[in-house]
């Protein structure tokens, strides 16, 4: 836990947290594309750490959000969604980033779709550590027409794991976030904080950019673009505040895609698309990093990036 944490805006209340006995854990947060990972991280952490968007396989990295709360410290873990259906090196890279992180955490949060339970949900069950606390986690509550209906459902997820607890909810919700937080905290090790009371992540500004920048192309490009494109931040700058405007942060990025096909998708007719893609990311990093931001974005098409563990490697995947 040496990596320097990103703070939180304003530290939150953590006086109970300084007298008595603290708790402090990792906590896995798990589950197939899709089903709402990252949003709940969101929720948890109380801000936007983790990018969210329809298209599968939107979380690429190990992403940790810190809640320090009472005399508790969460320490969330979010994963990508575990693939099943590619065999491409990229997929292969985040696959292992999952396994990996079950091997280090203290309990594990396993989230599916409330009432819903398939092939994909079975083999990312099947990864679940022994002898760790597993609570199941059924996301997206809002959805089910009738609730009734998730008591067989429950009973047919019991006969398939021994689960710590049962958490039906939806991420969206904050009161539900809170309610989680009380549920978890017990499985928290007794032992001191691993982070500053006001640490949010340890990820740096410069990955939450690339991440930001990320996200905002996934949305704006709907189903047209390949989920085979990553972000390559090749320049961030930060100046100092002065009496009267906040910090000013230079962003320069690269799009990287797999065909020159893709590039014209990105840049939209006229440029206009990539144009949206710099604004829109630009106004959540504002609001992210508390400071003016000038985003200047680039594409460039890399063939075979997504099955090449050398490009892999000099990309940033772990």
């Amino acid at each position: 836990m040496t990596i320097p944490a990103r703070t939180a805006p304003a530290a939150l209340d953590v006086a109970a947290g300084q007298a008595g006995a603290q708790r402090c854990g990792l906590v896995a947060i798990v589950g197939r594309p899709n089903v709402g990972k990252s949003t709940l991280l969101n929720a948890l952490v109380g801000q936007k750490l983790s990018i969210t968007s329809d298209k599968a396989q939107t979380t690429r990295h190990r992403i940790t959000g810190i809640r320090s709360e009472g005399r508790s410290q969460f320490v969330f873990v979010d994963t990508p969604g575990f693939q099943v259906h590619h065999a491409a090196a990229l997929n292969r890279n985040l696959n292992r980033t999952v396994k990996g992180v079950l091997a280090d955490v203290d309990a594990v949060l396993f989230v599916v779709e409330a009432g819903r339970f398939g092939l994909d949900d079975a083999t990312v069950l099947a990864l679940m550590p022994a002898h760790k606390p597993v609570l199941l986690v059924a996301n997206k509550l809002d959805n089910v027409q009738r609730r009734s209906d998730l008591a067989p459902w429950l009973k047919g997820m019991q006969e398939r794991h021994d689960f710590a607890q049962f958490v039906p909810l939806s991420a969206r919700k904050p009161s539900d976030a809170q309610r989680l937080l009380g549920i978890v905290e017990p499985y928290l090790p007794e032992q001191g904080w691993f982070y500053e009371a006001d640490a949010l992540t340890d990820r740096s500004d410069r990955f939450l950019a690339s991440e930001i920048i990320r996200e905002k192309l996934f949305r704006l490009t709907g189903d047209e673009l390949p989920y085979t494109l990553t972000v390559i931040i090749d320049r961030y700058e930060e100046g100092a505040p002065t009496a009267h405007e906040k910090r000013l942060i230079k962003i320069a990025a690269s799009i990287v895609v797999e065909r020159d096909a893709h590039k014209g998708m990105v840049i939209g007719s006229g440029g206009e698309r990539l144009k949206r893609i710099g604004s829109q990311a630009r106004q959540d990093l504002e609001a992210l990093l508390d400071a003016r931001v000038f985003v200047e974005l680039w594409v460039k098409v890399r063939s075979g990036w997504a099955d090449d563990d050398e490009h892999l490697r000099s990309y940033g995947y772990e």
